[in-house]
């Protein structure tokens, strides 16, 4: 496993193309607009009020903790711990399906608070837009996503660009790396 831990928000972004990560870490002090489309800039302005801590005045609820998983070597920030209710709350703007990246998200967060000592008895992803809330099964209630995402751990741990190759052009359309990119499906 890598010296460096693996940030949280990188498993999705490595489910959709693992070269984005790297150019998105070339933009890390970068000015987000000038590379960012509407939908990161609508995401990014809806975490404002997590990220402040001004969500909520609510004692129970804890707002962008810094976690860290040593047995997944995973960390970065949860959006919302309810501490009455053991409930970890993802944050989106619109979730318009269920993808695993985001609910390996939730199991990262997950296992940085049980290691940090708080009890998690559920989680749910919550679509700031509709307002609708989804709950997501733990990883002891789902062994085929719980397997998914250990896989996916191992898939980022092992990672070598030499070895990648774009096949979804679909994902390639949808990049806004893509014009920068040597691994683009459409190029060839």
């Amino acid at each position: 496993m890598s010296e460096n831990p693996i940030a949280i928000s990188n498993l999705n972004d490595f489910i959709f193309c693992p070269v984005s990560i790297y150019f998105h870490s070339l933009d890390y002090d970068t000015e987000k607009m000038t590379y960012q489309n509407s939908d990161q800039l609508n995401g990014t302005a809806v975490h404002t009020t997590v990220d402040s801590g001004t969500y909520s005045s609510k004692k129970s609820m804890l707002q962008s903790i810094t976690v860290y998983s040593e047995k997944y070597n995973l960390s970065g920030k949860i959006d919302l711990y309810d501490s009455k209710k053991f409930q970890l709350i993802e944050r989106k703007k619109k979730v318009h399906k269920i993808y695993d990246g985001y609910v390996f998200q939730v199991y990262a967060q997950y296992f940085g608070l049980l290691e940090l000592g708080y009890r998690v008895d559920k989680f749910t992803i919550h679509s700031i837009d509709d307002n609708k809330t989804y709950p997501i099964p733990l990883p002891s209630e789902d062994n085929i996503m719980f397997s998914k995402f250990e896989n996916l751990i191992d898939s980022i741990s092992d990672f070598q660009f030499d070895d990648f190759k774009q096949s979804n052009i679909n994902k390639c359309n949808r990049c806004i790396y893509e014009p920068l990119c040597s691994f683009s499906a459409l190029k060839e």
